[in-house]
């Protein structure tokens, strides 16, 4: 599972109301034809649009403050993020859990960079165990997850709490379970965004889903912030059946 965020995940001052994180999901045999598919889309956009192969998508600073991108125009910029998006659409192998934290009324003491990062890794977790996502090989099969950015202790140390002790509340009559973490393997692995095209493909869909909840004024004049809705045929709604979208939202 790729893993990208957006927004801010503090409470206090904050500028931003959301926080998302998105992580991206395919199967280890499906690996090489969905880089492949991605790497022939990169092609495409750089005769379209003239965005060179080596050149990062990072989808928030692609609209806002595009650097030496800004030779593109705006508006073109925008239709490769939409175009990216649905040639994920179009994948069937690949798999999107989304989770959503509005961090209105939250008390100061609430954590959100753990509270998603925990939400998103025992959804990971669950789907493994149930065996639900597309293309699932066999049973048993185990998953890892690769973040962007640098080492983080605080995510390390969060796997480690929830391989020894990791209360789940009950669905009904209260209280809790302790359901450890056994199907995702190894620490996560963190990767420069700038040279992984999937955790640019994270960091599209995390983007988009906080332009669907918090839209820049540019995005909703433009009509991006619908473009979250063109991920839905890879939407992971088992991660959480009562939204729609299968948003899990805290």
């Amino acid at each position: 599972m790729y893993v990208d965020e957006s927004g801010d995940p503090g409470i206090t001052n904050s500028p931003t109301r959301y926080f998302t994180l998105s992580g991206l999901v395919i199967n280890e045999t499906r690996w090489q034809s969905a880089m492949g598919r991605v790497a022939d889309f990169r092609q495409r956009m750089r005769s379209a649009f003239g965005l060179q192969v080596r050149e990062e998508i990072h989808s928030a600073r692609f609209i806002t403050s595009p650097g030496p991108l800004v030779r593109i125009p705006r508006h073109d910029r925008l239709a490769i993020l939409r175009h990216f998006a649905d040639e994920l659409a179009r994948m069937s192998e690949l798999s999107v859990i989304n989770v959503v934290v509005d961090k209105q009324d939250k008390p100061t003491t609430y954590d959100v960079f753990e509270h998603a990062w925990r939400a998103l890794v025992q959804r990971f977790e669950n789907t493994l165990i149930h065996n639900n996502f597309p293309n699932a090989m066999t049973k048993g099969e185990c998953g890892m997850v690769f973040a962007d950015g640098q080492p983080s202790a605080k995510l390390i140390a969060m796997y480690t709490r929830m391989r020894d002790y990791n209360p789940v509340p009950n669905q009904t009559g209260g209280g809790y379970r302790n359901i450890v973490m056994r199907k995702i393997i190894e620490d996560p692995c963190f990767r420069d965004s700038a040279h992984s095209l999937l955790i640019q493909a994270a960091d599209l869909v995390a983007f988009l889903l906080y332009q669907q909840e918090q839209p820049n004024q540019y995005m909703r004049k433009s009509g991006g912030a619908g473009y979250f809705s063109r991920l839905t045929p890879i939407l992971c709604r088992r991660a959480s059946p009562r939204d729609p979208q299968g948003i899990v939202r805290l």
